[in-house]
């Protein structure tokens, strides 16, 4: 016998909060939280539940009885449908309010830390068309929105090229215009879309694996370069020739085309071949007079302006004499760690990625900097008595590591090596505290600096600065 799930409809209920993962915060007559997909906080609504947790419901607002006035109308169509800009309807300076409040809460809930005066926040100057690397899917099975399926008209043409559903693998929204990504990135996208259809060449479809087109990525730099790569599925020349002629043909000035055979059942390319097929295989980013080269694999901040800030406040909080030894873990690119290295003696990279690092030291050749040296592997197994006795004592360390933060074998070490500054560059304030909170054994934190590198989504840096006590 099943179960019948219970469902609660709670009325006048007013929004309170923002959450983590672009969610808001209710709470219910019993006391419990709820957790909203669809409302802004000042909203004053009645809330159908799902899902009801332990110690918490999962809802839906299906009335709005007063809108809040930290609303604003969404510039994007597709915005509710798609999950990229899950904060498109809250004004900017709500926004940055609320990932001011997340960054200091998850300090203080979760790193049990004594904070500062806390800086404000620093927004961005571009809240749309900010990002320098696009990626988009094809599907032949495209998405159809809920006014296309009540309107009863028959869908003839199902390919798509745009974003995944959220939680949907294999259904594509399908996107006339991105608000994220500057000129020509749109063009290009629709053009190649139309061209392929014009011309019969298939899209993918991923549950039979078929069809050609399965990937567009476009990057367009701060030096206004730009990068096409289209992922194929199968080696369909006489299709590729066509497309990729007409795409150059139509867009001149598009630096690197080129494009990868990839018949897996995944369309991840960093183990996969990319092919050139005109200009050169990369494109650069500048910042203060360096070049960094970009290639279809590289890893680089999707947000140029905004990451020259943020390199300007990790440089800033490091204040560097010229005289210490630094070391920048998980430095990527070594895109940090060539910022600093004109106030360094020396500057020491770790990285796991191999390919990143090879971009590192290319980097630092082509920038004529000859005091980094960068080093692959895994940064717990890496970041040893016997490395550092090689390579130093540093008496500044800076680490911008992945979401999960760092290694609980390099936190350890850190403590145990006691540099007299850190400088704890971080995507993810949760994972952040969490390691803060055991660096307060020796570390007082001294500045905190969030900084908004994605306007209209609910994801925020944070920069902290820590000395020795």
């Amino acid at each position: 016998m099943s179960r019948k799930k219970k469902f609660h409809l709670f009325e006048n209920i007013e929004v309170i909060d923002a959450a983590a993962k672009g969610k808001t915060v209710a709470k219910a007559p019993d006391g419990k939280v709820i957790f909203l997909s669809n409302a802004v906080p000042g909203d004053i609504v009645d809330i159908q539940t799902g899902r009801k947790r332990k110690s918490y419901y999962e809802g839906k607002a299906v009335k709005f009885h007063k809108l809040s006035d930290k609303r604003t109308e969404p510039v994007c169509d597709y915005f509710g449908v798609c999950g990229g800009c899950k904060w498109q309807n809250m004004k900017y300076e709500a926004q940055l309010a609320f990932k001011q409040n997340e960054v200091t809460n998850n300090l203080i809930r979760i790193g049990h830390v004594e904070l500062p005066e806390v800086t404000p926040i620093l927004g961005c100057k571009e809240t749309y068309f900010y990002r320098n690397k696009m990626e988009f899917s094809f599907s032949a099975s495209r998405w159809l929105t809920e006014e296309e399926i009540k309107s009863g008209n028959d869908f003839n043409n199902k390919n798509a090229c745009g974003f995944h559903i959220p939680r949907m693998w294999d259904k594509i929204l399908d996107i006339d215009k991105c608000h994220l990504q500057e000129d020509p990135s749109n063009a290009i996208r629709n053009y190649i879309k139309e061209f392929a259809i014009a011309n019969t060449i298939s899209f993918y479809n991923p549950r039979t694996q078929e069809g050609l087109l399965r990937t567009l990525m476009i990057r367009i730099s701060s030096t206004k370069e730009i990068m096409v790569v289209l992922q194929m599925f199968s080696d369909e020349k006489d299709n590729r020739e066509l497309l990729l002629q007409n795409v150059l043909k139509k867009f001149p000035e598009i630096t690197s085309l080129q494009y990868v055979i990839n018949n897996k059942g995944n369309d991840t390319i960093y183990d996969q071949k990319v092919v050139l097929y005109h200009g050169r295989d990369h494109i650069f980013e500048e910042m203060e007079g360096l070049k960094f080269k970009i290639n279809a694999k590289s890893f680089y901040q999707t947000n140029s302006a905004q990451a020259y800030e943020l390199y300007k406040i990790t440089r800033n909080f490091a204040n560097l004499t010229g005289n210490e030894v630094v070391y920048d873990l998980y430095t990527g690119t070594g895109t940090i760690a060539q910022f600093v290295a004109k106030n360094a003696k020396k500057v020491v990279g770790v990285e796991s990625v191999p390919e990143a690092i090879a971009d590192a030291k290319e980097n630092a050749k082509n920038n004529n900097i000859d005091n980094t040296s960068f080093f692959v592997g895994d940064m717990a197994k890496v970041f040893t008595d016997e490395f550092i006795s090689k390579n130093g004592m540093p008496e500044v360390i800076i680490t911008d590591p992945p979401r999960d933060g760092m290694h609980k074998k390099v936190v350890e070490q850190i403590l145990k090596i006691a540099p007299k500054r850190v400088v704890y560059v971080s995507c993810n304030a949760a994972t952040q505290a969490r390691d803060l909170s055991i660096l307060d054994e020796k570390y007082k934190i001294i500045k905190t600096q969030a900084v908004d590198m994605f306007p209209q989504t609910f994801h925020v840096e944070n920069v902290v600065l820590l000395e020795l006590r």
